[in-house]
């Protein structure tokens, strides 16, 4: 039986129905087919992709099938706030519909990486400082919050609570540091005298009693792909958010080394040595430090000898000083300077030593920082999809969701870059392919419930000059005014810098001053997101995190512009990088990883205009190339199927006309 030769009366079916009409939703074709894909998958152990559009009403279309497997099921999600709905909303509401029906395991949890739990031994006995000293509480304007945040963790432990980062008092990244550990520097559950309230390790104590586990990308990356135990025992994992996961995974394997880091490890480990070995290591810092100042930014093809001298060096010393460390004895306490130490050490050792390898399987460059933020050495796998095929596909039954799967009108390309082969591919009917590959596995489009040709305009400004490398010109300027002119505000701007963002909101608060003109980075994206929805005459111009995260239906959005295809940056090291070894493979570069980049980014973009069946707008794209180039088409078939049109003209009057509509 295939996905789409389902019994109409089947357990998910009858499940998903019980549990739509007592949320009082509609029944949506494309979600009950999903339901059923996702189901047979789970059964047969077959991978499946399924691209949902926004609307379709997905998470519930694998969480039905999830609670109804027969053991255990990962969710993971890319971002928190999907992560917080699902724990918050969805999974809760969904148990109390269906919780009670038989079949249905409602057990569930959520389950992140350490440092998003308060430790209670940080917040009860201090932080270490860079000697191991415990410091009670930090000096300076810290010190108020990081009291705020000590107290909330102990109300916290006193009623139960979750001890999660996310339901903690507003703060910033610093401050959460000082009530939280990393994996390295957590002394472990035996030692620990407060092992047993941990917050995390109640958390993990919750998940090997869960048939449902929510986490997140790069925990998943962890687990299954590096191979360090985070997760209990699964065989199944939905990943939400797909699109994502490639990104995610590669973040999970990069890792960074700077000359001040490894002088701390050094510092931190000067308690602990009776030898000279910490010395030794703070002398590699020095010479870390004058190899990367002699060293141009950019991706490292060879290692320049007097950086690979110096990573040698680092891993020398490190190892050294590793092996100089005591052996604590049992009857000992545990000392939390002692484990920071160690754990630095560790990490710094690691890193140069994978650094200095310089396999080729690695990509390796200078980030040359910024303002407040030293020069470092990067290192990134140059593919994942290897890794993700061996350790993860091969290991456990997928399920791969999103509302962008399909680029070019096809499931190849992204199930390519994820590890799965994209030849021999079998038409199941009703948009859905099945592979002959090792790794069988099925693409499946269930659709959108919005009808785009009718709800949204395509807009490509033709006539525009090419965009160029000193930003935009004024016939470009003059174009973005004009629109938001049209739409009388009404407008999220999607660049691909901030400083593109920043100019072009700077001519709009200029020509169109009635109108309210925000920037990414007036404010907190969150307040910027408020302030937006609240005020149709507003207009919000940012950068990546507004390209995905942003959900605004209704009239508040009725314009999305992008000023520029969102192709990788030619000085990127790993994207570059990645395109040479496709050309070398034989295949198209550009096509399989710049083109797959900005068709990824230009479908989520585009994405922000429709978010329900009432929505209308236009995406305006102010790049003549998606029109002129050869790979146009590939693109444009990767976006949602609206009404196409270059015709400057015809768009202003249908923002004018959807302006006064709104207003009326």
């Amino acid at each position: 039986m295939t996905a789409t030769e389902t019994v109409s009366q089947s357990p998910v079916r009858e499940a998903l129905a019980d549990a739509v009409a007592t949320l009082g939703g509609a029944t949506r074709d494309g979600q009950v087919l999903m339901a059923d894909a996702v189901a047979q998958a789970l059964t047969d152990e077959e991978h499946l992709l399924v691209e949902a559009g926004t609307g379709t009403g997905k998470s519930l279309a694998y969480l039905v099938p999830s609670l109804l497997h027969d053991s255990r099921v990962v969710v993971a999600t890319a971002t928190l706030a999907l992560q917080h709905q699902l724990v918050e909303r969805d999974l809760p509401r969904l148990v109390k519909a269906i919780g009670s029906r038989p079949g249905v395991d409602a057990s569930y949890a959520v389950l992140k990486g350490r440092s998003n739990y308060a430790c209670l031994h940080r917040v009860r006995e201090g932080a270490p400082d860079d000697q191991g000293t415990l410091v009670d509480v930090p000096l300076g304007a810290m010190a108020e919050k990081v009291l705020e945040l000590r107290s909330w963790a102990e109300k916290e432990a006193d009623k139960g609570g979750s001890g999660e980062r996310d339901s903690a008092p507003r703060h910033t990244d610093r401050e959460w540091r000082q009530v939280s550990v990393n994996h390295r520097d957590c002394l472990g559950a035996a030692k620990c005298p407060f092992g047993e309230e941990c917050f995390a390790e109640v958390a993990r104590e919750k998940a090997q009693k869960s048939h449902l586990i929510v986490t997140n990308h790069s925990l998943l990356a962890i687990d299954a792909i590096e191979g360090v135990p985070m997760i209990p025992e699964y065989d199944a994992v939905v990943i939400d958010e797909a699109h994502e996961l490639v990104a995610r995974v590669t973040q999970a394997a990069t890792d960074e080394l700077t000359a001040a880091e490894v002088e701390r490890a050094a510092r931190r480990a000067q308690k602990h040595i009776d030898g000279s070995e910490a010395d030794d290591l703070a002398d590699a810092s020095d010479a870390l430090r004058a190899a990367i100042n002699e060293t141009s930014p950019g991706r490292l093809i060879t290692l320049p000898e007097v950086v690979s001298d110096a990573l040698v060096l680092v891993r020398d010393a490190a190892r050294s000083a590793i092996s100089a460390l005591p052996k604590p004895k049992d009857s000992e306490g545990a000392d939390p300077g002692f484990q920071q130490a160690k754990g630095g050490l560790q990490e710094v050792f690691t890193t140069a030593e994978r650094m200095a390898a310089a396999a080729e399987s690695d990509v390796i460059w200078l980030n040359e920082g910024g303002e407040r933020i030293p020069p470092r050495l990067c290192v990134a796998p140059l593919q994942v999809w290897a890794q993700m095929r061996e350790k993860l596909l091969r290991e456990k039954t997928v399920v791969f969701a999103s509302a962008t799967l399909k680029l070019g009108g096809d499931f190849g390309p992204v199930a390519g870059s994820l590890g799965l082969k994209a030849e021999e591919r079998t038409e199941l009917g009703a948009g859905a392919q099945r592979t002959e590959d090792v790794l069988p596995w099925i693409g499946l489009d269930v659709g959108s419930p919005f009808d785009y040709g009718r709800q949204g305009i395509l807009y490509v400004a033709r006539h525009l000059p090419p965009p160029g490398r000193d930003g935009m010109g004024a016939k470009t300027m003059d174009e973005i005014v004009d629109l938001v002119d049209a739409a009388d505000g009404r407008t999220l701007g999607l660049f691909s810098s901030r400083r593109a963002a920043e100019a072009a909101a700077e001519v709009v608060r200029q020509k169109l001053p009635h109108l309210t003109t925000l920037a990414q980075g007036d404010a907190q994206l969150p307040e910027l997101a408020a302030q937006f929805v609240a005020d149709p005459h507003t207009v919000l111009f940012g950068t990546l995190s507004l390209w995905q995260g942003l959900d605004v239906p209704g009239d508040t959005c009725q314009l999305v512009i992008i000023d520029r295809i969102p192709f990788p940056r030619p000085d990127d090291p790993l994207m570059s990088a990645r395109q040479q070894a496709a050309d070398k493979a034989g295949g198209n570069g550009f096509m399989q990883v710049a083109a797959t980049h900005a068709a990824l980014l230009l479908a989520q973009g585009a994405g922000r205009l429709i978010r329900t069946t009432t929505d209308r707008g236009v995406v305006a794209v102010l790049d003549a190339r998606l029109a002129t180039a050869r790979y146009g088409g590939f693109l444009k078939a990767s976006l949602p199927p609206m009404w196409a049109t270059t015709d400057a003209d015809v768009v202003r009057k249908a923002l004018k006309r959807l302006s006064e509509l709104a207003s009326a």
